[in-house]
C-alpha cells in the first residue's frame, strides 16, 4: 500500500515504481486457489445441507412473525411478557389472518379498561373523587323541610348536608352520598342536598342538626372531620322532573334519586346526543327547547350511561324511569 507521502505528492516516475510484477501475482493466485479448495471442502461436509444457513434465517424470521401475531412469548425467550403468567381465554389460539398485533392489543386494552375497578378510574369525577378521603370541619344548620339549593324538594330524610361552594361544583355534588367521620370514631352517612356558601371553607360540610348530633353534641358547634364519597345500596330508581314552566320550547330537566353523582345529562336530537348545561340549582337547561320531551342519556362520574325513553314534558311532576346506576 502506498505511503501517505506518495498520495500527497504524486510524480510521473511513480507509475513505473508501482507497476505490479509477475512474481507477486503468481503468489496471490496460489493463495486464492488454496482458499477456494478449503471453502468447497467445508461447504460439502457430510451433515451440512446445501443452503442450510439460508433455511435457518427464514425459520428464525418466521418464528418472530408467529410470536408477534399470536402475541405469546417464545418458550426460549429470556424475558417473557408481563401477561404471560396470566392465562386468558383463547390466549394460545392462532388469530385470524386479518388480525394484526395492534388490533389484538386494542381489544385487550379495551377489555382491561372495562375490568378496572371503577373506584380508581372515575373518568367524569370532578373535585370529589371515589376512593379519596377529605379533611375538613363539620358545622350544623336547621334544614327545615329538607329542601335546599339542589331543589330536590321537601323530604322527611334529614340525614343530609350542605356542601361548601368549591366542592359543590355547580351542583355536581347534588345527590352524592358521603360518609362523615369524627375524631371520636363516630360516623354518619349523609346526602348532599344543599350548598354552604362562604364563609364555608373547602372541605367543610354543614350537616343537618340531626346528622351532626350523631357525631357530637350540637353545643360543640364545629368539629374536625374526614369524609369520603359512597356508592350505597339502594332499591330506588332514578326519576326525572321537568322544571316549572317547561314546555317543548324551553325546559329544565332534573334527575332525582341517582346512586352516584351525576356528571352529564344529554338529550337526543336529530344529529345525535346534545349535552345540556347544568345550573347551580341542579337543573339542566335547554334554552331553545332542543330535546325537550326526547330521550335522555344520563352519565355518572364513573362513566356509566343510562338511556331513558322519551318522557312527556310535565312540569314539576316526578316521573320514574326504572333504571339506576351500578354500585361501586
Amino acid at each position: 500500500m502506498a505511503s501517505s507521502s506518495h498520495r500527497r505528492r504524486p510524480r510521473p516516475e511513480q507509475d513505473f515504481q508501482w507497476r505490479p510484477v509477475r512474481g507477486p501475482l503468481l503468489a496471490v493466485a496460489a493463495v486464492a486457489a488454496v482458499a477456494l479448495v478449503v471453502t468447497l471442502i467445508v461447504a460439502f461436509r457430510p451433515g451440512d445441507a446445501s443452503g442450510g444457513g439460508q433455511d435457518r434465517a427464514v425459520s428464525d424470521a418466521g418464528a418472530v412473525t408467529s410470536a408477534t401475531v399470536s402475541d405469546s412469548a417464545s418458550p426460549t425467550s429470556p424475558k417473557p411478557s408481563a401477561t404471560a403468567s396470566t392465562p386468558t381465554a383463547g390466549k394460545h389460539t392462532t388469530p385470524p389472518a386479518s388480525a394484526t398485533p395492534s388490533t389484538t392489543a386494542t381489544r385487550r386494552a379495551t377489555s382491561g379498561t372495562a375490568r378496572t375497578p371503577s373506584t380508581t378510574t372515575a373518568p367524569a369525577a370532578g373535585r370529589i373523587r371515589p376512593g379519596t378521603t377529605y379533611d375538613g370541619v363539620a358545622t350544623s344548620y336547621d334544614v327545615g323541610n329538607g329542601d335546599g339549593a339542589c331543589l330536590f324538594g321537601p323530604t322527611d330524610d334529614v340525614m343530609t348536608a350542605a356542601m361548601n361552594t368549591a366542592d359543590y361544583e355547580t351542583a355536581k355534588a347534588c345527590g352524592a352520598y358521603v360518609s362523615v367521620r369524627a375524631a371520636s370514631g363516630k360516623s354518619v352517612t349523609v346526602r348532599i342536598t344543599n350548598e354552604c356558601p362562604a364563609p364555608c371553607a373547602v372541605g367543610q360540610l354543614d350537616l343537618s342538626q340531626q346528622a351532626f348530633a350523631k357525631l357530637a353534641p350540637l353545643s360543640a358547634g364545629r368539629i374536625p372531620i374526614t369524609w369520603s364519597l359512597l356508592s350505597p345500596a339502594t332499591s330506588d330508581t332514578i326519576s326525572i322532573r321537568y322544571k316549572t314552566g317547561s314546555t317543548q320550547y324551553w325546559c329544565g330537566i332534573q334527575a332525582i334519586g341517582h346512586r352516584n353523582p351525576l356528571a352529564r345529562l344529554e338529550v337526543r336530537t336529530g344529529g345525535g346526543w346534545l349535552a345540556l348545561t347544568r345550573t347551580a340549582y341542579n337543573y339542566f337547561l335547554s334554552e331553545q327547547g332542543t330535546g325537550c320531551g326526547a330521550e335522555l342519556r344520563l352519565t355518572d362520574i364513573y362513566g356509566e350511561q343510562l338511556v331513558v325513553p322519551a318522557l312527556a314534558v310535565r312540569a314539576d311532576v316526578v316521573q320514574r324511569t326504572g333504571v339506576q346506576f351500578a354500585r361501586h
